[in-house]
């Protein structure tokens, strides 16, 4: 193709793709409804005895994990040794599964381990962001209530920082 060619190819590209409106996702297959608002959904909730049973039953998993899955290890070992020292290869493959063996139960060890340290922390980390949230929240809502646009009618007074108005009869009476 000649250096000409391809640079008509690209400027005709360049047009086509100008004159139209292009979006960046697929079709949801949906046929074009829009999605519905995150909040239809409901609010992301979870309990912490639902996060503690999960957490537990982690725990639980590493204990077994740790105690009857490692059992094969040595016993693995020593048979893959003594079969070496007869000149078998088979010794060789049988040390390399086991070595395997105990790289891939550390890696689900360490991952049960994770999950369940992760669950004994996740609850109280939660609930100390919704409570710095909602101090922040307040804070701005108390900052708000200072401006008179926002209170009430332009010009009034804030009745957060003006003194309540008197009835008719208690200024008479003064």
């Amino acid at each position: 193709m000649p250096w000409d060619e391809w640079e008509q190819l690209k400027v005709s590209a360049a047009e086509r793709r100008s004159t139209q409106m292009q979006l960046n996702q697929l079709d949801p297959g949906d046929g074009g409804r829009p999605a519905p608002a995150p909040g239809q959904y409901g609010d992301l909730t979870a309990s912490e005895t639902e996060l503690a049973k999960i957490g537990e039953r982690a725990f639980t998993l590493y204990n077994r994990l740790w105690k009857e899955a490692r059992v094969a290890v040595p016993s693995s070992d020593s048979a893959a040794r003594d079969l070496s020292t007869q000149g078998f290869q088979l010794g060789k493959g049988l040390g390399h599964v086991s070595t395997r063996w105990d790289e891939q139960l550390g890696s689900l060890i360490d991952a049960c381990a994770h999950i369940s340290n992760h669950m004994a922390v996740t609850k109280k980390l939660h609930k100390d962001d919704e409570h710095y949230i909602r101090r922040q929240l307040s804070s701005i809502e108390l900052l708000d209530s200072g401006f008179d646009e926002r209170v009430g009618h332009p010009g009034e007074k804030n009745p957060i920082y003006a003194p309540p108005k008197k009835d008719k009869k208690e200024e008479e009476e003064n």
